[in-house]
């Protein structure tokens, strides 16, 4: 029998805008550790809008949202870089730093939060390569590397910090098929381990292809549309 799962997102009478413009209304959303959401709309329906209030790059207009232990209507200024961290993000188009190495990358980003001994960096950076199958591929550069290597160094880059949230903006646009589906299975096996992976995308093949659960941007309004079954 399963434990029960921790709430880790919760979200009620939610609206959110950019520019004065409201994008998103009345959202009320509970999301638990360790599922695995796709995050469909049109272009311009308001994927990212949510996604990027989720790290608080998008305030909330009104409504109460609760990320962890933070309440997003209330975290203090100072509080966002220490939300930020236990949330990994994944770009569509990698922004990988193009003048250094895989490792080198990886290393940045320990070291801009906070990591100072070099044992323990070497080591993070190798378990993290070899949990996305790049464990020999580390001394590249990205441009030495194929699109789907690329950005299974951004998921490893993403999982640096141990995050309890992996937010995947469209991590599959700019992958051919078989590379992509790859990529969503990677996904697929780090939100088993717990982590809570929202993954927005327009590549419905995916999404019948590896279960999950579904939430729809439309007209305003974010809304389960279907529950997959996920296994016992």
């Amino acid at each position: 029998m399963d434990k029960s799962k921790d709430t880790i997102v919760k979200y009620e009478g939610v609206d959110l805008g950019r520019d004065g413009n409201t994008i998103l209304s009345d959202i009320n959303i509970t999301i638990d550790e360790g599922e695995f959401i796709y995050l469909i709309g049109k272009v311009g329906s308001g994927k990212s809008t949510f996604l990027k209030s989720l790290y608080h790059e998008i305030p909330l207009e009104k409504g109460h949202g609760r990320i962890l232990d933070y309440e997003l209507e209330s975290i203090r200024k100072r509080d966002v870089p220490f939300l930020r961290r236990k949330i990994g993000i994944v770009f569509q188009d990698f922004q990988l730093l193009i003048d250094r190495t895989a490792s080198k990358n990886l290393e940045f980003v320990l070291r801009a939060t906070g990591w100072k001994n070099r044992d323990l960096i070497d080591i993070r950076i190798n378990e993290v390569l070899a949990q996305v199958g790049m464990q020999n591929k580390g001394y590249k550069m990205p441009h030495e590397l194929s699109g789907g290597e690329q950005q299974r160094i951004v998921i490893a880059r993403a999982l640096l910090n141990s995050p309890e949230i992996i937010l995947a903006d469209e991590p599959t646009g700019n992958l051919d098929p078989e590379t992509g589906n790859q990529i969503v299975e990677l996904l697929h096996t780090i939100s088993q381990g717990d982590t809570a992976v929202i993954m927005s995308t327009h590549n419905y093949a995916v999404v019948q292809k590896y279960p999950g659960r579904i939430i729809k941007c439309e007209d305003g309004l974010l809304k389960d549309v279907k529950l997959h079954n996920t296994g016992n």
